[in-house]
């Protein structure tokens, strides 16, 4: 395993059988100034059928191609692990060695300030117990949102942290619920019943979806801890196309990214009240265009 000689943190990359998605997200990595001085990890699970054979074997073929970083590693993985195995192994794994890093999935593209946010987010927040982490993608919420404002949590789309805080990832995901439902988080933790991140939660424990991110944002929740965002996104997620894991209707989740970089000051270290009904309110919507469009094609009615 190489390790890191820059100052800048390593960039781990989780891919699987889509070698378009995976082309573009490392092509906006390297539209980064700061890609030169990165080293790239890349976690590459193997097919969980023979149907998805051909398209793992694309993906591998390409990430062996990648140039323009500090060093590319590329990890492919003998047996499936699935998506949050293969991420709480690898960012456990990755952060055991470098102390920080930053997270990809392979259908995130970035601005080309992405690396400098989540650079210069890790060094001013690195030894404050109250962050938990660097988050690049911000949602598309009405009005406009602080340059960078603070929610409390965690979250899944472009992100960096901290061993000192992945320390308080829990991943059984019975001691979360339990802990929320104790403290009387529930309704809290579902930005005040605007989004059902609890059933979420719940069905993680029912197996009816294999999410680490729930279980990361319930870790750092129930740990009182924030995550910084960007008021303008670095990231936008294009595997909302039906091509995901978890996302099998094409929705938009906002495709604008921040034409300049975040500007910092000292933004307060503490939940941004305003920036979080936004969110809620956002998110609210967003459950209900998607419960309309499932009715529409229940239905068989014109979208």
């Amino acid at each position: 395993m190489n390790t890191v000689h820059s100052k800048l943190a390593p960039v781990i990359l989780f891919a699987y059988s889509r070698p378009e998605h995976t082309r573009l997200t490392v092509q906006g990595l390297l539209s980064n100034p700061e890609a030169a001085q990165t080293d790239l990890v890349v976690y590459s699970d193997a097919p969980a059928r023979e149907a998805a054979a051909p398209a793992v074997r694309e993906v591998r073929a390409y990430l062996r191609t990648i140039e323009g970083f500090h060093s590319v590693t590329v990890i492919e993985q003998p047996s499936n692990l699935g998506l949050a195995r293969s991420i709480i192994a690898g960012v456990s794994e990755q952060l055991a060695i470098h102390g920080c890093a930053i997270v990809m999935e392979d259908d995130l593209v970035v601005s080309p300030y992405f690396l400098s946010y989540m650079n210069e987010g890790l060094r001013r927040y690195a030894d404050d117990e109250r962050v938990a982490s660097i988050h690049g993608y911000s949602y598309p919420a009405a009005g406009e949102l602080p340059e960078a404002f603070f929610l409390r949590g965690a979250d899944c789309w472009g992100w960096a942290t901290w061993s000192r805080a992945w320390r308080h990832f829990q991943p059984d995901g019975r001691v979360l619920a339990t802990q929320l439902e104790q403290q009387g988080l529930v309704r809290q933790f579902d930005l005040d019943g605007k989004y059902p991140y609890f059933r979420m939660l719940r069905q993680q424990i029912a197996g009816k979806v294999d999410s680490w991110a729930i279980r990361w944002h319930a870790s750092a929740y129930l740990a009182n801890m924030l995550t910084l965002y960007p008021g303008r996104s670095h990231v936008v997620n294009i595997g909302a196309d039906g091509s995901g894991t978890h996302c099998k209707t094409s929705v938009s989740l906002g495709d604008e990214l921040a034409s300049k970089p975040t500007s910092w000051s000292d933004f307060p270290v503490q939940e941004d009240t305003g920036a979080r009904a936004a969110v809620g309110n956002y998110l609210r919507q967003l459950r209900r265009r998607l419960w309309l469009g499932r009715l529409r094609r229940l239905l068989k009615l014109p979208t």
